[in-house]
């Protein structure tokens, strides 16, 4: 089965990578769902969900404390590209992978060296001030 698979990768030239927070997992970063280890599974000492404090109502209302749990849970400055994020790199400088969708807000695939990457849930990497129309990186 993995050999049916490299020799599909060799033969193909237009690929596109969906992925999500699996991918990321091997980088130190928890996924949202896993039973022990994600984000809305773990116990946490806030009096809100993770749900809850990821909504755009929360953020709104909740402005402090939103950013509380964003630098505490979603921000993992220290995570590296892992080989799943280097392979993929390393398949769009060959031509074969024309670009990488992906659930995942931590820009380690950029890190790895992907260039054509869509991220769905936006990135911790560029944050913009409701107030003054800012924008500023991590």
């Amino acid at each position: 089965m993995l050999d049916d698979f490299k020799s599909m990768v060799n033969e193909s030239e237009n690929i596109v990578f969906f992925g999500g927070a699996g991918v990321s997992t091997e980088s130190g970063i928890p996924d949202f769902r896993s039973a022990d280890t994600g984000i809305y599974n773990t116990k946490n000492n806030y009096e809100y969900s993770p749900e809850v404090i990821l909504s755009h109502t929360f953020f709104m209302e909740y402005t402090e404390k939103f950013f509380e749990f964003y630098k505490s849970k979603m921000i993992y400055k220290d995570a590296k590209a892992n080989n799943a994020h280097k392979a993929l790199a390393r398949l769009e400088k060959e031509g074969k992978l024309k670009g990488v969708v992906t659930q995942n807000i931590d820009g380690l695939h950029q890190m790895a060296g992907s260039k054509n990457v869509i991220e769905l849930h936006g990135t911790i990497h560029k944050n913009f001030c409701i107030d003054c129309n800012e924008s500023f990186d991590l």
